[in-house]
């Protein structure tokens, strides 16, 4: 087998792999985290400067990221901007699982042997499952931490959510990453369903800015202050997911809405 061996060449096959794995934790950590410095790469995987640049441009040459320039939070005058790294469209399809194909096969002929009704039906049994573990917890929860706890368990789920409060009084439900995307693409009924048990768990409205099953680069959710809806009347303690919570009328946003708004 030439210079190398036998040896040799399973040693270079394991250090290939290594790189490999390496390098899908650092396009999973700016999925998650980004945009992020290599900096803040380095210092969570425990890799040196070389090494993190190493990844960077081999993940830009493959167009899984993208560079972009922001000022750190609290610098003022001038400074050299930050230079951060996003994910990319096609960095994101390489987390969609193998299994969207099938997904979207056994919807589509659900929805042509019994209706679109019966695609929805689906939709508000697949969060049932969310809903019901976070039912009890969220009771048990201020007010204020319900997104924040939404957030977590959204991220156990794989979708990297994370959550921010506004400078309206309310919060933002992020989710950077949608395991069903290219499926809720073509059914919105998973995303509308999703929505309204948002709105159950935290009792309080919500409203849907971006998804990334239509084109956005985050699913976005606008979560009122439950002090502010209280005001009006307006929220609801979190009840458990039932048939009759998530009729169309309970529906609080659309993809439709963000439209019109402009995002």
């Amino acid at each position: 087998m030439g210079a190398i061996g036998a040896g040799g060449v399973a040693g270079v096959g394991k250090d290939i792999g290594a790189e490999r794995g390496t390098r899908a934790r650092v396009a999973r950590l700016i999925l998650e985290h980004g945009p992020v410095t290599a900096a803040a790469l380095g210092e969570r995987l425990g890799l040196t400067p070389a090494a993190v640049r190493r990844h960077l441009d081999a993940l830009l040459a493959d167009g899984m990221i993208e560079p972009r320039t922001a000022r750190p939070r609290g610098q003022r005058g001038r400074g050299r901007p930050a230079k951060m790294f996003a994910i990319t469209d096609a960095g994101r399809s390489a987390f969609v699982h193998a299994y969207d194909d099938l997904a979207g096969s056994a919807l589509r002929f659900l929805a042509e042997r019994l209706g679109g009704e019966a695609v929805s039906e689906f939709a508000r049994a697949q969060v049932s499952g969310l809903v019901g573990r976070l039912e009890t917890l969220m009771r048990e929860v201020p007010a204020e931490q319900r997104v924040r706890v939404l957030a977590e368990a959204l991220s156990t789920e794989g979708y990297a959510a994370s959550a921010t409060a506004t400078g309206k009084g309310g919060e933002q439900l992020c989710q950077h990453h949608c395991p069903v995307a290219h499926v809720a693409a073509a059914f919105p009924q998973l995303c509308e369903a999703e929505t309204e048990a948002f709105a159950r768990l935290l009792g309080t409205p919500v409203q849907r800015l971006a998804t990334i099953a239509n084109g956005d680069g985050v699913c976005t959710t606008h979560v009122s202050s439950p002090a502010l809806a209280a005001r009006h009347g307006r929220t609801d303690p979190p009840v458990a997911l039932t048939r009759a919570a998530l009729t169309p009328a309970a529906h609080i946003s659309s993809t439709s809405t963000s439209k019109e708004s402009g995002r």
